[in-house]
């Protein structure tokens, strides 16, 4: 009979190359957190006077740095204001991140995955942040559309392909997508 020990090594085995070394692909998230929130209410009280339903303005950007050969911190940066003829009614700045790591993956797909798909999968946290910090500030919460990163992602590599009148153009540069 097999104890827990021999179970858990016969499973990293599996995982394992001819060598012993872990060759499997592999992406995740590893942790997500706020890294910085700021919410400005520039106009109270008298902003809860006013009649007029604010303009919604958000604005996005992605980031990623790598932290180590594996890891890489990807932060989604959403910048919301809410304004009207009477001034701003409220200004929220979340800068919300995950570690993600990835390991044994073609340059390609990871950057895909730090600018695309990772965002995809903290956007739903990031967004309840969002709504708490605005209803937080007094107002009702706001429920930002979702948004299609991986559309975006495919967006950008095409324009980028156009600008360089290459077919084989690399994927945009680590930072800014």
């Amino acid at each position: 009979m097999a104890d827990e020990g021999d179970i858990l090594t016969n499973l990293d085995n599996q995982n394992a190359g001819a060598n012993g070394a872990d060759n499997q692909p592999s992406a995740a998230i590893i942790t997500q957190y706020v890294k910085d929130l700021s919410v400005e209410n520039p106009n109270a009280p008298s902003v809860y006077q006013w009649k007029e339903q604010p303009k919604i303005d958000v604005q996005f950007n992605i980031g990623a740095e790598a932290q180590s050969d594996e890891v890489h911190e990807v932060t989604l940066k959403i910048n919301i204001s809410a304004t009207g003829a009477e001034g701003t009614a409220y200004l929220i700045e979340l800068d919300y991140c995950g570690l993600v790591g990835i390991r044994n993956v073609p340059d390609e797909q990871a950057h895909a995955f730090l600018f695309a798909e990772a965002p995809r999968i903290l956007f739903p946290f990031a967004r309840r942040v969002i709504a708490d910090a605005v209803r937080d500030a007094g107002f009702a919460p706001l429920m930002v559309d979702p948004i299609d990163f991986n559309g975006l992602y495919i967006q950008q590599l095409q324009q980028r392909r156009q600008q360089e009148g290459a077919e084989g153009a690399a994927p945009p540069a680590e930072g800014n997508a």
